[in-house]
């Protein structure tokens, strides 16, 4: 994929520059970001998704367990915040900042804090002898919620601490930090459309029917993203909830990347309308599918010309070849409204193929069905299930690509992600929570103090206020994912990698240098067992917090 060969020296937004200039001395501070509101809003059910932190760290160094391949610490671990600076970094965002402020004057950054963090050229080396304070990482500790946690809105997704004269950097990285609303946003996204799939199942699915249910929200959604990066991050986010995707680049990703080589998403061979059109009559087109594909489950689009015409004519002329296949035919309107035209294809199918009455009482087509891929949204997804089921067929008929819908009709302000400063010690010891409270809008206030989320009796994660002596809670599911470049062993977030000869060489200098994150099949199944396991609605903040809150605000001057 595409270097763009930015330093990190200025990948933040430009005002946060100024901001190691304006904050007050202090020995340490505390920043954290945390989604403010439900997706879209919805009032009846605030659960979250966290997934995405592996990559917003840019720690992917991992050994395949399959292929047994090494990756370069060059190549895969150097991206966005634990990519090392170098005195090179500092420079080339010297010269930038040289004609950055308007007018094309000299823009203030803080070259002081920088030249401390960078490193000599000696970094062309695998593992160079660093000589300077911070080792060319970005000195902040990060504390994360482990990949794959479910959760309610205000828990803290992640917590940066900065201390000493760095203090002055706690929110330069919030820029980076914050770009993991899209992964999360697009999780939660699949995993609530998964829960309307399996209501719907529930009511019309016999039991050796379920399976289907992984496969019947697929990604469609590769080429409405702005770039192959998007499609990737957005892409496995979706796959923590279902198998079903066309976006290959996340597929790929996930299996050979994040889950030692073992497959994560699937599909089926499927015609488009230039195919289709290509032959003189959609009658040819079908056979021609049927006969490379007929013997397995293969999709054919229906709509090229007149979607009636080929449901009523076409599909009853191809339904004996079809049927000599064995296979399973998924027809695909793509025009239309967007329910009419699933219950056309069902009632279509019904006619020519047949159906069988399952123990629920619905209708299940016998070897096809309909997948309904065009302008699909949580919304429209709904409307079209209820309307099958009152039609009388199985939700086992149906299944849905979503495209635009999944993976880019959505905003950092869909569920509200906003990182903010929580906490100072000043340059005399005086400790302060902060928070921002504004009287014009409710739903951006922030949240005091240092924090560790802990589950409560029923399992729940549930905010608190850290103690005084900064000790985390034994049980604290923020963990350090990122110390000063550093990643602990002990932390749960991470386990040893697999000590073989080449990893061994690779680590002589750096013990602590190799680390395998949960293999992506263990945090989708993360996934599945608490999202499952939450109240749809819950407070998470504890009453401990409630009164700091009510402390914070009662002595906050304006």
């Amino acid at each position: 994929m595409m270097q763009f060969n930015i330093p990190p020296t200025v990948l933040t937004d430009s005002y946060k520059i100024t901001h190691p200039f304006i904050y007050p001395k202090a020995q340490k501070m505390v920043a954290y970001g945390e989604m403010r509101q439900a997706y879209e809003m919805d009032p009846h059910d605030n659960r979250i998704v966290f997934y995405g932190i592996r990559y917003i760290l840019g720690w992917d160094l991992i050994i395949s367990t399959v292929m047994m391949v090494v990756v370069n610490p060059r190549d895969s671990i150097e991206k966005y915040v634990a990519k090392r600076w170098t005195l090179q970094d500092v420079e080339q965002a010297q010269l930038f900042y040289a004609t950055h402020n308007a007018g094309f004057t000299p823009f203030p950054f803080p070259k002081d804090l920088f030249m401390k963090v960078n490193r000599t050229q000696a970094h062309l080396q695998m593992f160079p002898q660093i000589v300077n304070e911070y080792d060319g990482y970005f000195p902040v500790k990060i504390e994360a919620l482990p990949e794959g946690t479910a959760h309610h809105v205000h828990v803290p997704a992640y917590q940066i601490t900065t201390e000493g004269e760095m203090s002055r950097l706690v929110t330069y990285l919030e820029t980076l930090m914050t770009m993991i609303w899209y992964p999360i946003t697009v999780a939660t996204l699949s995993r609530r459309s998964r829960d309307l799939i399996q209501a719907a199942y529930d009511k019309s699915v016999d039991p050796d029917g379920v399976w289907t249910l992984e496969s019947r929200l697929h990604d469609f959604g590769f080429r409405g993203c702005t770039s192959v990066e998007q499609s990737i991050v957005g892409g496995t986010a979706h796959l923590l909830n279902f198998t079903g995707t066309d976006t290959m680049s996340a597929a790929f990703y996930a299996q050979f990347q994040l889950n030692g080589g073992e497959p994560v998403g699937n599909s089926i061979p499927a015609s488009e309308h230039s195919v289709m059109t290509s032959f003189v009559t959609e009658k040819e087109a079908m056979e021609a599918m049927i006969r490379e594909f007929g013997g397995s489950v293969f999709a054919c689009v229906m709509d090229s010309y007149d979607y009636q015409r080929a449901l009523d004519s076409i599909l009853p002329a191809v339904a004996s070849f079809k049927l000599e296949k064995g296979g399973f035919l998924v027809l695909r309107p793509d025009s239309g409204d967007s329910v009419d035209s699933v219950l056309q294809g069902l009632r279509a199918a019904e006619k020519v193929f047949g159906c069988d009455l399952n123990q629920k009482g619905y209708k299940v087509i016998r070897g096809c069905g309909v997948i309904q891929g065009d302008g699909i949204s949580y919304k429209i997804l709904g409307r079209i299930l209820d309307a099958v089921l009152a039609a009388g067929y199985s939700a086992q008929n149906c299944a849905f690509g979503m495209g635009g819908g999944l993976l880019q009709k959505l905003n950092r302000d869909t569920m509200s992600f906003a990182t903010k400063l929580a906490h100072i010690v000043y340059e005399d010891g005086t400790k302060r929570d902060v928070m921002k409270h504004p009287t014009t809008d409710s739903g951006k206030i922030s949240l005091p103090g240092v924090f560790d989320v802990v589950r409560n009796e029923q399992g729940i994660p549930m905010v608190y206020p850290r103690a005084e002596n900064g000790v985390p809670h034994k049980d604290n599911l923020l963990q350090v994912v990122y110390d000063h470049g550093r990643v602990p062993l002990s932390a749960t977030a991470f386990a040893p990698v697999s000590t073989t000869e080449v990893a061994n060489e690779l680590v002589l200098s750096s013990p602590d240098a190799l680390h395998a994150w949960p293999k992506f099949s263990e945090i989708k199944n993360r996934v599945q067992r608490e999202w499952e396991h939450l109240p749809k609605l819950y407070d998470p903040i504890s009453q401990k917090l409630r009164d700091k809150i009510q402390v914070v605000l009662a002595v906050t001057t304006i």
